[in-house]
């Protein structure tokens, strides 16, 4: 009776010799001696099918290869340069990371051997998430930035690595109509509208804004640290508490620690926060609204009722310019435009009767704050 045996092939050569082997899917052939049937033949056979199923040679997982991009990044998580970062910014940045290493087994690659042709092609692959792409560019930066200080390599091939063109505005800026739209919906007496008015009235960001309680508030006014770069480059603020705030955190329920508690009477995370804030907004039909959407409004607020970028600055905690001019841009344009255009009105002895723009609202901003609701103040 012919034998039949699982995981034989046969291949032919030039010559017309017939070759057999063991071959079982996923792995490497084994050579087995013949012909077909006999004692060498079986001898190979129970040899080659009693082998370990995976190769020996098969890599383990969460394995790092010696040179690699994934053990340079897995230096540079136990450097000084990553552990004094904020938790949050730590953990964006490492999965930002393991995202790279993971595409097409990228971390297996040698980091000295990565050219900035790499870098932007992996970027272009990403242009429908520019932000994304930007991050990842960012993030590659501080890493090989890390290796050039440890004398691990020498240069940085993402430092020219231009970024892409997101949204240049960024987060969607709260209008004054959206901000009624919230007040209808929630009012006062509700954690949804302190919430607001906490995020408006001191143009704080979320991570902020849940740590804020009573210990913070000293003779009206606000002094904290902000929580961005609290480790390594804290920013001391102290903000005045206006009447309209403070008339709101009087007339809500708060915690004993901080304004803003959970249903459960205990502090937000930032991350919860955020997604309770998300509900509140999409009761109020405001899909495209966010909580940093108010603290940009609050800075083109500011703008707009004439504020210098210095003292914008002051309430924002920003340490340089760049991303309060991003935040107000619309704000400053549109008072300069209204200043130019009254000058040339005036010069030219038009007719007065006829406002060139309204005073009140113009482009969802504030340029009237005595008409703002009720003598509103910000």
């Amino acid at each position: 009776m012919k034998m039949r045996l699982k995981y034989i092939v046969e291949d032919t050569d030039r010559h017309g010799t017939v070759r057999l082997y063991y071959r079982r899917p996923g792995e490497p052939k084994i050579r087995l001696r013949g012909p077909s049937g006999s004692a060498e033949f079986l001898t190979d056979y129970r040899r080659a099918a009693a082998g370990p199923a995976i190769p020996r040679t098969a890599p383990k997982i969460g394995r790092v290869v010696k040179g690699s991009i994934k053990g340079l990044c897995v230096d540079y998580y136990k450097s000084a340069m990553f552990r004094e970062l904020d938790p949050r910014t730590q953990k964006v940045r490492r999965a930002i990371l393991e995202r790279f290493c993971q595409h097409k087994s990228d971390g297996d690659k040698p980091y000295r051997m990565l050219l900035p042709r790499h870098i932007r092609t992996r970027r272009d692959e990403m242009m429908d998430r520019p932000e994304a792409a930007n991050g990842m560019v960012k993030a590659l930066r501080q890493v090989f930035k890390f290796a050039m200080r440890y004398d691990l390599h020498d240069s940085n091939p993402a430092l020219g690595i231009e970024y892409l063109s997101g949204n240049a505005d960024g987060f969607h800026s709260w209008t004054l109509d959206e901000i009624e739209q919230f007040e209808n919906t929630h009012a006062v007496g509700t954690s949804a509208r302190l919430a607001l008015s906490l995020a408006l009235y001191t143009g704080q960001r979320r991570a902020d804004l849940v740590t804020f309680g009573k210990q913070h508030v000293r003779d009206g006014w606000l002094s904290f640290t902000q929580h961005k770069n609290r480790n390594s480059k804290p920013v001391r603020m102290e903000i005045p508490i206006i009447p309209v705030l403070q008339q709101t955190i009087d007339a809500s329920p708060t915690g004993d620690l901080t304004f803003l508690v959970t249903a459960f009477n205990r502090p937000f995370t930032s991350n919860g926060f955020g997604n309770r804030f998300r509900k509140w907004c999409d009761e109020a039909g405001l899909k495209n609204c966010s909580v940093h959407g108010l603290r940009k409004a609050a800075a083109a607020r500011l703008a707009e009722l004439g504020c210098t970028e210095q003292e914008i600055m002051a309430i924002t905690g920003h340490r340089t310019s760049k991303e309060v001019t991003r935040y107000t841009r619309a704000a400053s344009q549109k008072t300069r435009a209204e200043s130019a255009l009254r000058r040339m009105s005036d010069g030219q002895n038009m007719n007065k009767s006829v406002p060139l723009l309204d005073p009140v609202v113009e482009g969802g901003t504030i340029s009237n704050p005595n008409k703002l609701k009720g003598n509103r103040e910000i």
